[in-house]
């Protein structure tokens, strides 16, 4: 049986943001006031907040979020742009960093803290059939909707005691802590990836622990411990430990260690180790080729259905986030030709911003591939990179990694216009890679492809559909609490 039906504001009223003037900014502070642009879908985005000093927090403490504090974007867009939607709605999890919440951003306060459980509000608002009814309401344009709190708490909302509510929003927490624990995992796995990276290929960790041991007068056999010290990040005592616990384990690391020389070489890139190679990046790859929109509707010449990945999908993708990403028709024969491979590399080449340039880039695995189910291509402003082999493929991609995260600024042109673009041809010539001796390579790959093997198994994904289905029927009254918890 159902819910019967009243309004949000019988539970709950909405505060909006403090009114902070631009003269209340200054660059940086522990002190984040927050915008509408970090209200993001279920999750507050802390990366790029707004800073005041502690004066100024201090004198608006009543505007002083905490855990559980469930936010709403009181302006934004219409349906023509999904991630910018107006009255989306965020929650404030767990070891989150302090912040304020900035005008027109609202915040739901309850009326009685007995009444409801804060988070089956949240989940409530959450449902697309909710955001379609603040989006109805709202005012304004398409590219600037605005919505107030009075038409927040018109919402209908389902009349449900405090008991009840609390078991339906436990069911959808939990389901979320595991995503967001998830998405923690991945995130550190991921830097987990990019620190070897740099280590083996950047800073030569291993081969200048040889050659500073050697250089010290000890013996080679030292040598190779220290190397596997840096590449283990494992002291002596530690190591020895290992070999005597664990002695297959140890042998596989002096195995990796011996891969590495002992000694430079002089290359275009500067010092290398020795019998390594600075290639240009071109060089490494198969093919590159430009993307495609594809058309919306199946016509004559556009018959074979694909998804298309835009830059804006390639982080939620590499996260296991793909249902963002459209499914277009495109020409079968030109399909052939972009039709995305395990090792491929799609890179944004036009777009971006002063902020964000462009240069996003994704490392297509299977795992990336069996998740999309159809075929996928590159989009326009995007490019394929088809590297030589797969290992390639995650070397070049943590390179690009890495360059992007750097900010090397002359890859890029006109910046300051808000479009900036990817030099290909320049970058394919004069961007030079360290391409290590192959067994360096393949000991890489061993370490590593776990990494995005398990970042890109989808597991977020399945968890965040398996919450999609229940949620609706859970918070409807539709699907009795007893039924979930024995599945």
């Amino acid at each position: 049986m159902s819910f019967k039906m009243t309004t949000l504001d019988e539970y709950a009223k909405v505060q909006g943001g403090f009114a902070y003037k631009s003269k209340d900014f200054i660059e940086v502070s522990e002190y984040r006031v927050l915008k509408i642009k970090n209200v993001r879908f279920g999750t507050i985005d802390y990366s790029e907040p707004a800073f005041v000093p502690k004066s100024i927090a201090e004198s608006t403490s009543n505007w002083r979020l905490k855990e559980g504090d469930i936010l709403i974007s009181m302006t934004g867009s219409g349906p023509n742009a999904p991630q910018s939607l107006v009255g989306r709605v965020a929650r404030v999890w767990k070891n989150e960093p302090d912040a304020w919440f900035n005008q027109r951003v609202g915040r739901i306060n309850l009326v009685d803290n007995k009444k409801i459980h804060p988070d089956f509000l949240f989940y409530w608002l959450s449902l697309p059939h909710n955001q379609d009814f603040l989006v109805a309401n709202s005012s304004g344009s398409a590219n600037q909707a605005n919505i107030s709190g009075k038409t927040i708490e018109s919402l209908p909302t389902p009349i449900v005691d405090y008991e009840i509510s609390f078991a339906i929003a436990k069911i959808a927490r939990e389901l979320d802590e595991k995503i967001i624990l998830n998405n923690q995992t991945n995130q550190t796995l991921e830097q987990i990836a990019q620190a070897i990276f740099k280590s083996w290929f950047v800073d030569f960790d291993p081969v200048k622990a040889k050659i500073e041991t050697l250089a010290a007068g000890d013996s080679a056999d030292d040598a190779e411990l220290a190397a596997m010290s840096v590449i283990s990040a494992k002291t002596l005592d530690e190591l020895n430990s290992l070999k005597a616990s664990n002695s297959e384990a140890f042998n596989k690391l002096a195995q990796t260690a011996a891969l590495f020389p002992a000694a430079m070489q002089d290359s275009e890139l500067g010092e290398i180790p020795e019998g390594w190679n600075a290639t240009p990046f071109g060089e490494l790859l198969e093919k590159t080729i430009g993307g495609d929109w594809g058309k919306e509707a199946l016509d004559e010449k556009h018959t074979k259905k694909v998804r298309i990945l835009r830059g804006t999908d390639l982080p939620n993708v590499h996260s296991g986030n793909d249902s963002g990403v459209p499914v277009r028709y495109v020409n079968k024969k030109k399909l052939q030709t972009r039709q995305l491979q395990d090792g491929d590399i799609v890179i944004e080449v036009s777009g971006g911003s002063p902020t964000q340039p462009t240069g996003r880039s994704l490392f297509i695995s299977q795992k990336i591939l069996d998740g999309l189910k159809e075929p996928a291509e590159p989009a326009s402003f995007c490019r394929l990179f088809r590297p030589l082999n797969v290992k390639l493929g995650l070397l070049l991609s943590c390179h690009l990694t890495k360059i992007y995260s750097d900010g090397k600024t002359w890859l890029y042109q006109n910046q300051s216009t808000g479009i900036s673009n990817f030099q290909t041809k320049v970058f394919l010539e004069k961007e030079l890679v360290v391409d290590p001796d192959a067994g360096v390579l393949d000991a890489f790959i061993h370490n590593i492809r776990p990494f995005f093997d398990r970042i890109h198994s989808g597991e977020s994904k399945k968890l965040s559909a398996l919450r999609d289905t229940l949620l609706p029927e859970l918070l409807s009254g539709n699907c009795p609490i007893s039924t979930v918890e024995e599945v």
